[in-house]
This record gives C-alpha cells, sequence and structure tokens, in this order.
C-alpha cells in the first residue's frame, strides 16, 4: 500500500512536472515572441548595410577630409588578413566557428564565475558571441537588460541562418566600435597608425583586438601601460590558439606601442575652407544621410601644394597689413605674478595661430626691452626695437604717438603673444591676431578647376568663407570689363579718352556724382585705352562709359558672371557693384582662354560606395576614350588617334578684345598698379582694386594658366586706412602665391588668338613707334585698326570711330567738352 502511495505521488509529480515543463515552455515561447516581435526580419538582415564613411581626396590624391557619424571604412572579408580575423577570435570569441550564434557552455561558465564575483564585489563577465555582438549593431543599443539580451539571442540565432560565418565575422570588423573615432578595423588602423589593414604589424592588429572589451580602458596614451598588457595577452591568447608561434607572440610584445595623429599638421589645416565648401555642396547634392553615412568617394580639385602657398601667403599678407596699424593690447591681465607659470598654463588661447608663435607674461620692463615668461618656464626679452610697429591704433585706422619705451605698450602681467627673433635666441617680437581678414582663390582657367580656395585668415576662428559667401564692392577691377566692351565697339588699346574734372547727373542718391582719381585733384589729359588701366584712371573710365552707354558694360558684367544683375548707372562702371573673389576668377578666366565662360568648381567626380560614378564634373563624351590599341581579327598594333572632345564651353567675350585686355593687364604688373608682382620673374597680368574710403581692397592675377583673386577687408566694413589700396594690400599676397605656383613652371607667353596684329607702339602716347625710340611697348590690333606711320596729330576717340585732328582741333574740341 505504502508502495502504491509513493508511486502514486511521484506520478502525480511527474505529470505536474510535464505539465509545469510545457506550460513553461509556452511561457518562454510567448515570452520570446514577444520581445522579438519587431526585430529584424531575415530580408532586413540580408540586406543591412552598415554606415560608412564619405572620404574627400585632393586632385592629387591625397586625404584630406573624412565625413561620417560613425567614421568606418568598409572592407570585404577577402580584404581582412586572416591575423586580423584571428586575433580578434582568440581576444573575443574562441569558439566561434563551434557554436550556432550562443556559446551555451561560455554561458554556464560565465554564470558560475559571476556567482564568486558577485560575492567578491567584482565586474561580472559576459559570454556575447561575435554573433551576438553584432545583433547589438541591429538592435542600437548595447542595453544589458533581460528583455535585451533576450532580444540579442534571438537575433544571433537569426543571424547564423541567414549569414554564413565569414559574412558575420566581415559584419563584425566593419562594425565594432574600437575608440578614437574609429567604427571596424580599417578605420582604426588608419586611426590608429596611419596604416591600412594589410600594413599592420602583429603587435598593432593585436592591439586592435584588444580594444572592444573598452576602449576608454586601453587609451594607447593615457594608459599605455594597461594597453601593452592587454595587448600582450592578446598575442597569447593567438599562441594558445595555435595561430602563432610562441616566437612571433614574443617578438611582437617586445614592439613600442605608438600611435599616429591623422588628418592633422599643415596640409589639414590648410584645406579647412576648401573641405567644408566641398561638404556644403555635396550635402545639397545628395542630404545628409548620403553624405554621412553612404560611403561616397570624392575627387576633387584641389592641389594641396597650392593650398598651402595660398594659406601662407594669405596669412602672411594680412599680418602684413596688421603691424602697420599698430598694437590693440593684451589677451588678458594676470594680477598676480607669483605663480605666473601655472595661471599661464590656464590662460584660453585662440585656436590655430602660426606655429612659431608662443603664449607669454609680462614679467617687467625696462627702457631697453620687457622681460617675458613662456608657458615652458623659460624667460626671454622683447626689444625696444621690436615695439616699434606697436602703436596705438586710432580712429580711419591711424596711428599714435611713436613707441619711446616698452612700458608705453606692455605692462607686467599682460599675456601675449611672442614669436622667436631669428639668430637671437632670448629675443622674441610681439605679435597679435589680425582682425582684418580675406580671402584668395586660384582657378586653372581653361577648366574651371579650383587649385586652391582659402576663405580667411584661420577657419577655426570665423567658418565665414569669404570667398563664396562674402559680397564686397570690386572697384577699379571691374574696369577691364569696361574697357572690353569700348574694344567691342570699335575702339583700340590707343584709342583717347579725356582725363579731365568729370560731372553728372547724380540720380535719386545724390545731386551730382563727380568720381575723382587715386589722387584726388590730379588730372592727366588724353590718355589712352592702355594707360586708363595701367594706371587705374577713375574719371577717364566714367567718361569712356558715359560715351559707350552703361548697356554694354552690363552685358559684358552678366555674362562673364561677376553679376546676376546690374543697375546700368555710371557708379557701377568703377566696381560699385557687389560680388564675390569666386565670381571674380570666374570672369577674369574668360580672359585669358579665349573669351570662355568658366564656371569654377570643386568637384572633380563623386562615386557611390559601390565605385559607381554619380557624378562627374566633365560631361562632355569621348567617344574614342576607349579603342583598342590591337586590332581583334589579328592581334595586331592598330594606329590610334587622339580623340578631339568638344569644347562647349559658351562664348561670353570676343577672343581678340580678351586677349586685347590681357596684354593690357600685363602693362599693370610691368608699369602700373601692380609692379611688386614683377618680382615673381614669371608672365603675369592683374589688375588692382580698391573701394571708397579704402574699404576692400583686391588684386585679380593671371598666368597663361593660372588666375588668382585676393580680397582684404573687414568683415564689419570700415575704412583699412588712408593708402592702402589695392597694389598694397592685396597685390602682395598675389605675388607670394604666384612666386610658389610657378616657382617650377616654364615663363611661356600668353596666348594669342587668330586676328590679332602685334605693331610695336609708344607706350604713353599709342603713337607708332620710330627705330630706336625708347618706351616702346608690342601693342595688339585687329588688322587695320593700328596706326599708320605718316599720320600726324593725336587720335581721337569719339563712338565707334576716331578722328584725326591737330593740335587746334583737339583745343576745340576740348573747349565744347567733347565727349573723349
Amino acid at each position: 500500500m505504502q508502495l502504491k502511495t509513493i508511486w502514486i505521488w511521484t506520478a502525480r509529480l511527474f505529470g505536474l512536472g510535464v505539465i509545469l515543463a510545457f506550460a513553461g515552455a509556452i511561457a518562454v515561447t510567448v515570452y520570446v515572441i514577444r520581445v522579438s516581435a519587431d526585430l529584424p526580419t531575415y530580408e532586413a538582415l540580408e540586406n543591412y548595410q552598415p554606415p560608412v564613411m564619405s572620404r574627400v581626396h585632393a586632385g592629387d590624391g591625397k586625404l584630406i577630409a573624412e565625413y561620417a557619424r560613425e567614421h568606418r571604412v568598409f572592407v570585404p572579408r577577402a580584404g581582412i588578413p586572416d591575423y586580423v580575423i584571428e586575433a580578434f577570435i582568440s581576444a573575443e570569441d574562441k569558439n566561434f566557428y563551434n557554436h550556432n550564434g550562443l556559446d551555451v557552455r561560455g554561458i554556464l561558465r560565465a554564470m558560475l564565475a559571476n556567482v564568486k564575483n558577485k560575492i567578491q564585489g567584482r565586474r561580472l563577465e559576459g559570454a556575447s558571441t561575435l554573433t551576438q555582438q553584432v545583433a547589438e549593431n541591429f538592435l542600437l543599443s548595447t542595453d544589458q537588460q533581460f528583455n535585451a539580451k533576450v532580444r540579442k539571442m534571438v537575433i544571433a540565432v537569426r543571424m547564423e541562418k541567414v549569414f554564413s560565418k565569414d559574412k558575420i565575422l566581415e559584419l563584425y570588423l566593419n562594425e565594432i566600435y574600437l575608440g578614437n573615432r574609429s567604427y571596424g578595423v580599417a578605420a582604426a588602423a588608419l586611426n590608429y597608425f596611419g596604416k591600412p589593414l594589410d600594413a599592420l604589424s602583429l603587435a598593432q592588429i593585436a592591439y586592435l583586438a584588444a580594444l572592444p572589451k573598452g576602449p576608454a580602458n586601453y587609451d594607447p596614451v593615457r594608459k599605455k601601460a594597461r594597453a601593452v598588457a592587454r595587448r600582450n595577452w592578446v598575442l597569447g591568447r593567438m599562441a594558445a590558439n595555435g595561430y602563432i608561434t610562441q616566437e612571433m607572440a614574443d617578438e611582437a610584445r617586445s614592439e613600442d606601442l605608438q600611435v599616429t595623429r591623422r588628418l592633422s599638421g599643415a596640409t589639414y589645416l590648410a584645406t579647412e575652407y576648401f573641405v567644408e565648401e566641398v561638404r556644403r555642396k555635396l550635402f545639397a547634392m545628395y542630404g545628409e544621410d548620403q553624405l554621412y553615412d553612404g560611403g561616397l568617394s570624392i575627387r576633387t580639385t584641389l592641389d594641396t601644394r597650392l593650398q598651402l602657398a595660398a594659406r601662407k601667403a594669405l596669412r602672411t599678407g594680412l599680418e602684413a597689413y596688421d603691424l602697420r596699424h599698430g598694437y590693440r593690447g593684451a589677451i588678458t591681465q594676470l594680477e598676480n605674478l607669483d605663480d605666473w607659470q601655472t595661471a599661464l598654463a590656464e590662460v584660453k588661447a585662440s585656436p590655430d595661430t602660426d606655429p612659431g608663435w608662443r603664449i607669454s607674461v609680462v614679467l617687467d620692463t625696462t627702457p631697453e626691452a620687457a622681460k617675458i615668461g613662456l608657458l615652458s618656464g623659460r624667460e626671454g626679452q622683447i626689444p625696444l626695437e621690436a615695439l616699434s610697429w606697436a602703436r596705438k591704433p586710432l580712429r580711419e585706422a591711424k596711428l599714435g604717438p611713436k613707441i619711446k619705451q616698452p612700458s608705453d605698450v606692455l605692462h607686467a602681467g599682460d599675456v601675449i603673444y611672442v614669436e622667436p627673433i631669428k639668430d637671437t635666441p632670448n629675443d622674441y617680437n610681439l605679435r597679435q591676431i589680425p582682425t582684418v581678414n580675406g580671402a584668395i582663390i586660384a582657378m586653372d582657367p581653361h577648366t574651371g578647376r579650383v587649385l586652391a580656395l582659402v576663405g580667411g585668415y584661420s577657419f577655426q576662428q570665423s567658418q565665414f568663407d569669404r570667398v563664396v559667401q562674402a559680397y564686397r564692392q570690386i572697384g577699379s577691377a571691374f574696369k577691364p570689363m569696361v574697357y572690353a566692351a569700348a574694344l567691342d565697339l570699335g575702339y583700340t588699346p590707343v584709342s583717347l579718352v579725356l582725363d579731365a574734372p568729370f560731372v553728372a547727373d547724380g540720380g535719386n542718391q545724390t545731386r551730382f556724382y563727380k568720381p575723382s582719381n587715386y589722387a584726388e585733384g590730379r588730372f592727366y589729359g588724353l590718355s589712352t585705352l592702355r594707360l586708363g588701366i595701367e594706371k587705374s584712371r577713375n574719371v577717364m573710365t566714367v567718361r569712356l562709359a558715359q560715351q559707350i552707354g552703361m548697356q554694354p558694360i552690363v552685358d559684358i558684367g552678366v555674362r562673364t558672371g561677376i553679376y546676376d544683375q546690374l543697375d546700368p548707372v555710371l557708379a557701377m562702371a568703377l566696381g560699385a557693384g557687389e560680388t564675390t573673389p569666386w565670381r571674380m576668377v570666374g570672369a577674369y578666366a574668360s580672359l585669358i582662354n579665349g573669351g570662355k565662360k568658366i564656371e569654377p568648381t570643386i568637384l572633380d567626380r563623386v562615386q557611390d560606395r559601390y565605385g559607381k560614378t554619380i557624378y562627374r564634373y566633365d560631361q562632355r563624351d569621348c567617344s574614342g576614350c576607349n579603342l583598342s590599341t590591337k586590332n581583334e581579327a589579328e592581334e595586331l598594333p592598330v594606329a590610334l588617334v587622339e580623340p578631339v572632345l568638344p569644347d562647349n564651353r559658351p562664348q561670353v567675350l570676343d577672343p581678340v578684345t580678351a586677349y586685347q585686355i590681357t596684354s593690357i593687364m600685363e602693362g599693370v604688373v610691368q608699369r602700373g598698379t601692380a609692379t611688386r608682382l614683377r618680382a615673381v620673374g614669371k608672365t603675369l597680368a592683374g589688375k588692382t582694386g580698391t573701394t571708397n574710403d579704402y574699404k576692400d581692397a583686391w588684386f585679380m592675377g593671371m598666368s597663361p594658366d593660372l588666375v588668382v583673386s585676393v580680397y582684404v577687408g573687414f568683415d564689419n566694413p570700415a575704412t583699412l586706412g588712408r593708402g592702402e589700396a589695392g597694389g598694397r594690400v592685396a597685390a602682395p599676397i598675389a605675388r607670394d602665391f604666384f612666386i610658389e605656383a610657378l616657382k617650377d613652371a616654364p615663363n611661356a607667353p600668353f596666348r594669342i588668338p587668330e586676328g590679332v596684329r602685334l605693331v610695336r607702339v609708344n607706350g604713353r602716347t599709342g603713337e607708332l613707334a620710330r627705330p630706336g625710340e625708347l618706351g616702346t611697348i608690342l601693342e595688339a590690333f585687329r588688322p587695320g585698326t593700328e596706326p599708320k606711320r605718316g599720320q600726324q596729330g593725336v587720335r581721337l576717340a569719339i563712338g565707334k570711330g576716331v578722328i584725326l585732328g591737330d593740335k587746334k582741333k583737339k583745343d576745340e574740341d576740348d573747349a565744347l567738352g567733347g565727349l573723349y
């Protein structure tokens, strides 16, 4: 009876256990279904594409920027070295090839270990497989709650059914965050060591495999000892698993852990304005997601050598101007100098100062020098003669009294910038960051490819890009277009226009419009068109504009792209309209490329993550570019004819007119307002520009294959100071740039189009030159318009023709106020 009772209760308990197990299974199934209801489907897993950063390369192939929310370079499994895979498997999931997404033995081992860890207050161990770590990326969560863990397990099992082991490894090694802005092993290899994956040493691979547990815990600089220890542990696991020999592990352990900073240094500082302009353009073209996650490969037009030269020239020019206009005062003041080195270290200096500049504090002044202390603890001095420029700035860019002793400028406690004086170790110059700003852009005038673009003194101090965003008056830099309109109407470079007082109706703005020349009160009488540009004569330019009418000038200004529209008033002939250096460089390109319209571009080509070209600047079809070099039937070489690409650039200037203006602007460099550029020693043309009250300074410079625009001015318009014209402020910047840009270029002349006849004339009067005459030049004429020998008197320009008259006739016309 007792045995029967035991059996009955045993059966009941077993039945209850079965029921409870069945109910538990149902509950677990329902729970798993509920928590995994919104998980990705098989199709979503198969079509998953990780976000990939877009990379920007210069025209010479150098990487200059990356755009990303997650810095990732996707590398397929075939491109990942075996040692990389073996290192991560050894460190993270040694049973990877033997489980179906869940390592049951690992889970049980971790559970037992965590009982002891919990009692001892240690960090709990995990048992996540590589597949489960990849699953976290699909969930977009690293939540460690129970529900999240179950969800990750479900995804892991699903992934093992959908993907091969190699595919899961590919996803893992491209997804895992490894610190230092690096998602995936390829990005980490670049960001930590500046190398592609296949160039890493075994020690470097092991270090990357040490990072998934917590990149911040193994920082190679701040926590180097821990990082090396973890790296060496990975090497030991690789040896224990048979992936490397013990000798290889020992050799790798002896290697020092050294990391490299990427996308830093002078080249990358120089490209900041350029790459930001690229980013804005791509954002407008493709949107945020494609730009930051789409893995675009962007080939730009930038020449990094010219970009460095442009930035250096602009900063040097702005600093030179700033030194002419006095010292604005200390960065801040230290109240107590007892522990000046500690106090100085707490001062926040401006970003992106010149490499040689140092922050320092004035410790004392004597009649001969100011004693300074540097952040390193070293002391030095600023001699009195090095402070001569530091006069007090006054209103309208004027200066206060001369410096007689250092205390006129500096006081104890002043925090300042200094720069070592060459060959005098303890002597320093006082420095300050300019408040004036500017821009420079250089472009190939035949293709429109922008080779250099610097939109200001420092991108880190101001992101406002003055190349494309600063609309400012251009002053006399517009004059070549006025004279081009006259040449189109039958004038010649030696046609005469009167430079004499001029008054016209001022319209609604003012009662009278009365322009003056740069040297106020001076007029030069009858002058050739060439002299009008070379010497930048304002009054004769306005008289010429009145004579030919403003409409032809407006048309050229719009056709060349300087303006979208232009009011047909005389002031516009002197550049009163506002535009940008970007537009100006495109317009001036037409003067040296045969009159063709050029649109500047910073992009050559854009490819998607698969290498398909989705944008190409040059849309011309080259039907003969892909011809085979062999006869397919006979396997013999065949003669190839160089393909001829169509020239689809719009014609906006007459080629002869364009060359005549270019020739005249060569005279600006040789004899006119930009003689500073003669120091370049190459064939150059150019035009200065200065606006009213010296608020804006411009220089447009050209060589046969390069066009440059330089602008200098204050962001809040104010006078640069009397005498600070384009020839003094902007032209030296262009000069310094051209010296570097053209140092290895041949000294070739500007290209002469058909329909031009070069005749030697007197450079001042424009009359046909006599044998042996001094001061002659070669002038460009349309055939039949050049001066004829034997003609006497002065050649006067009116309308579309000329009047040949004697001196008496000229005086009579002047008295009548004729239009010249």
